[in-house]
């Protein structure tokens, strides 16, 4: 019996336009409908099956969100104590050094926990890669108040909204790892339109490639949305991200090559 709405005649190879890499487990994912960690997921394991190394390739995820990481990604995962993940990833890849290693961090985790063992892994040059996503909020543990949380933005420690006088400025740790010498690519992306995956993608594919050729570390902060932290729909999310957050965290390559990128400036003429 056919199923309804549904025209079965049309399900053959030649009309399948996108298939689920075998990288990634064939299993529901449990992050919140709309959140970006699924997107960015797929991205990585599409990146690791099209080089070929799922079998020299070894991640670790901390606590937060991330944690569930293992859950979904067909490599070999270990899991690291929060904030830990980066002095983890040392470890592993001074072990084995001809691996491809990579952390999959949460802002809380990085930036909060895992400050100490973030900047001191990168201004190293340790040789593995990090990816960060920053939705500016613990969207684990009850929303709380993260270190890149913006001015005024509301969470259930800062109801609110965050007030630089009392409770400081955002963290932007991301410009802060880029000054490090031992770092060599950073580069910030996000994951809510199509245009914006591909980027992200090209992004983690060169990180790997760096990776190969034993540059140093590699740094990518995908922006991203926490709907149910934010209170909002995914729509609304997006649409708050991209008023709010990006202006604050502007996408783009931040250091290419172990160089800075210059900004260019818009001066209006009077």
């Amino acid at each position: 019996m056919e199923e309804p709405f549904v025209k079965t005649e049309i399900r053959k190879d030649e009309n399948i336009v996108y298939k689920r890499t075998c990288f990634l487990v064939d299993r529901p994912l449990s992050y919140c409908p709309g959140c970006g960690h699924g997107v960015v997921h797929r991205m990585l394991m599409e990146t690791l099956e099209e080089m070929n190394i799922q079998q020299q390739t070894i991640g670790v995820s901390p606590v937060g969100c991330s944690v569930l990481a293992y859950d979904f990604m067909n490599v070999d995962m270990l899991g690291a104590a929060h904030g830990r993940a980066p002095a983890l990833a040392t470890a592993i890849k001074r072990m084995w050094p001809d691996k491809f290693v990579f952390t999959y961090q949460g802002d809380g985790d990085l930036a909060a926990i895992g400050t100490a063992e973030t900047i001191h892994a990168c201004n190293r040059g340790e040789n593995f890669t990090i990816i960060f996503i920053n939705n500016g909020i613990y969207g684990m543990t009850g929303g709380q108040m993260a270190p890149t949380t913006l001015p005024g933005m509301r969470s259930s420690t800062s109801p609110y909204g965050r007030d630089v006088l009392t409770m400081g400025y955002p963290l932007k740790i991301t410009e802060l790892i880029a000054h490090l010498p031992g770092v060599n690519y950073v580069t910030r992306q996000a994951v809510h339109t199509p245009s914006h995956v591909r980027k992200t993608k090209k992004a983690i594919r060169k990180a790997f490639e760096i990776q190969k050729e034993k540059k140093g570390i590699t740094f990518i902060e995908v922006v991203s949305n926490c709907n149910s932290g934010w209170k909002m729909t995914p729509v609304q999310s997006n649409k708050w991200m991209e008023e709010n957050m990006f202006p604050f965290y502007p996408l783009g390559d931040i250091k290419v090559d172990g160089k800075l990128v210059e900004k260019k400036e818009t001066v209006e003429k009077e």
